[in-house]
């Protein structure tokens, strides 16, 4: 090792006894707090109020400001997928980063370098996951599932012996728990940053001399057993008690999976192999998958098309996956947003409607414009309003980066591996599996149990099929059910917003009863800019198909709020309504909309019929599926 650098760290372990951090070794830190008062407890971080001068510490060394999160009281859905590379262990061993993970582990992966002399980066980053790894030492829930890594983004000065010294003198070298690791070279770690999307950048002194310091953003991410990145942590954010809250949900979620535990707290999502098994055969109320669907169907493809969805990389600059918009936590819609939104905060134009029973449509998108999920795929990943991005090459270079997605293809596709048409096939595989059936509704029509339904749930199917006429549209065959009859229908929704013959709302609904007056005149000035969808018509050019939407599915209308092609309907009352009123009378509108005259008991018991075609499977809105 470097002399002039083995001094360094020696030196200053002597510093940082001095300042009672427990023999953390922060080089730069120590130097920037020599001489400061710390008073407490000698495992005690220094305190902002013992730092001279404008300094201020980072939160993670003190005492937590507020309550820390309950585990297990929220969810971390995946941001990405974690990347791979190949790395250099403290014994100058080489290795792949994803196999010092470990199989079973989840992992805090913090990038560093042992020179770093801003006491709220590095040093910050060793000091969190020291207190992390002495709660391992003594907390049986975290034994054994949890490991630390620290990775040196600064391989021509932090060699293996280097970060194995560092590691003694932080008590670390012996633990199985924490591993640190260097590169081979700069070359070498590079697509390693650049995929986590660590920046780094040399400084350099006025005549241009390297200093032998680094710029860069501290970030330490929490990576789950199955490689996703579930959590990345800044300056802010990173505390030992909001790491370890964070670990213990996601350990809580592996418990609950393996377990079978579904509709837990943090909630349990089928495996690829219970999506498949269900897909073909599937539950009451659907019918078979089409031939042409089932044929290439596996467990390996649509696991790594569950994989692809939840995978930001999907978008141009990852921030977005397909998940971000249909969440599988709602029914595989979206709950929050009246229209979607795109790359970089673009406000889209439609609804985000949930892909449930998508593989039986024969027409997809709102307009229809689309008729194979594999062709959907790409229809949106070349968006560059949804998605971003430009082109399929840029898609392929960010997922052929990571070697588990290039093995994932492999296996799923022995004979292809990763190409255009093998990520559609996933995706689409996917896709075709999300089936949902077997309702309060389905047990009752198709399945004889009388008692599935109440008296006022009956009464609301007899209008459903009678005088509301509702089922004209929303189709129910003799032996199964999709509420839908995938053709196109003008409902006055499309022609209001064009012709600005909706008024605007001055209440808001808040909670289930709850309303919030609203004072147009003060919002004066800051409406959202006017847009125009004519619907089919920019399919098809046809006049005729001005404002005509294809016709939602209902199975699990009361999960996919809010309604209408551009979500401006925001409760199913809302929507029964609407019908009730006739729509918005014009010319091109369907025949099927007119006046019903119906009483508000009627209306009511409407709404209670759409509410008992929810699945089961889906009854809690608020567990992932």
């Amino acid at each position: 090792m470097d002399a002039l650098h083995s001094a360094t760290l020696t030196g200053l372990a002597a510093r940082l006894r001095r300042l009672a951090l427990g023999g953390l070794l922060l080089a730069a830190a120590a130097s920037a707090h020599q001489g400061h008062e710390h008073h407490g407890d000698a495992g005690a971080p220094p305190m902002a109020g013992a730092v001279r001068g404008p300094d201020v510490l980072a939160p993670g060394y003190g005492p937590l400001g507020f309550d820390s999160p309950r585990p297990g009281t929220y969810r971390l859905p995946p941001i990405r997928a974690a990347a791979d590379g190949e790395v250099l262990l403290a014994s100058g061993a080489r290795s792949r980063l994803h196999e010092v993970f470990g199989a079973d582990r989840l992992v805090f992966l913090s990038f560093m370098y042992t020179r770093c002399p801003d006491p709220d980066g590095c040093p910050l980053a060793s000091f969190v996951l020291q207190r992390i790894h002495r709660e391992l030492g003594r907390s049986p829930d975290l034994a054994g599932r949890v490991r630390l890594v620290s990775l040196s983004f600064d391989p021509e000065t932090d060699s293996p012996q280097v970060m194995r010294e560092y590691a003694r003198l932080i008590d670390a070298d012996s633990s199985d728990d924490w591993a640190f690791l260097t590169s081979a070279s700069m070359q070498a770690v590079q697509p390693v940053l650049d995929a986590y999307g660590q920046g780094v950048e040399r400084i350099y002194d006025e005549a241009g001399r390297y200093t032998g310091h680094l710029a860069h953003i501290l970030r330490v991410y929490l990576i789950d057993p199955a490689r996703q990145v579930r959590n990345i942590y800044n300056v802010s954010y990173l505390h030992p008690d909001i790491l370890l809250a964070d670990a213990r949900t996601l350990l809580m979620e592996a418990d609950a999976q393996a377990e079978g535990a579904a509709g837990s707290a943090v909630g349990a999502s089928p495996s690829a192999g219970e999506r498949l098994a269900r897909a073909l055969d599937p539950p009451p109320g659907l019918p078979a998958l089409p031939a042409a669907l089932r044929d290439g169907l596996s467990a390996e493809r649509v696991a790594l098309g569950q994989r692809l969805f939840l995978d930001r990389r999907l978008s141009a600059n990852g921030s977005l996956s397909c998940a971000s918009c249909h969440v599988p936590a709602q029914a595989f819609a979206h709950n929050v947003m009246a229209r979607s939104i795109g790359v970089e905060g673009a406000g889209l134009r439609r609804n985000a409607p949930s892909v449930l029973n998508v593989a039986y449509r024969t027409r997809l998108f709102w307009d229809g414009r689309e008729s194979r999920l594999d062709t959907l795929v790409w229809s949106k990943l070349l968006d560059e309003s949804v998605l971003g991005n430009r082109a399929v090459d840029e898609v392929m270079a960010r997922l052929r980066a990571d070697a588990a997605i290039e093995q994932g293809f492999a296996a799923a596709f022995p004979r292809e591996g990763l190409t255009m048409k093998t990520l559609a096939d996933s995706l689409a595989a996917y896709l075709t599996v999300l089936v949902s059936g077997g309702s309060r509704f389905d047990r009752w029509h198709f399945g004889g149990d009388g008692g599935a339904l109440t008296d006022e749930e009956q009464r609301g199917y007899a209008l459903f099929t009678g005088r509301a006429g509702c089922a004209a549209c929303h189709t129910i065959g003799p032996d199964h059910a999709l509420f839908a009859d995938d053709g196109f229908h003008d409902t006055g929704v499309g022609y209001a917003h064009s012709m600005g013959k909706r008024a605007r709302r001055d209440t808001i609904p808040v909670g289930d009863e709850g309303a919030l007056r609203v004072n147009l005149a003060a919002l004066r000035g800051t409406e959202e800019r006017p847009y125009n969808d004519l619907g089919r018509y920019e399919v098809t050019q046809h006049p005729a198909d001005r404002w005509r939407y294809r016709t939602p599915s209902l199975r699990n209308v009361a999960l996919t709020a809010p309604y209408m092609h551009d979500g401006s309907i925001a409760t199913l009352e809302g929507v029964v309504a609407h019908y009730d009123d006739g729509g918005m009378a014009h010319e091109l509108q369907a025949p099927q909309i007119r006046p019903l005259g119906l009483s508000e008991a009627e209306r009511a018991s409407l709404v209670a019929f759409l509410r008992t075609l929810t699945d089961p499977a889906f009854a809690d809105p608020r567990a992932e599926r």
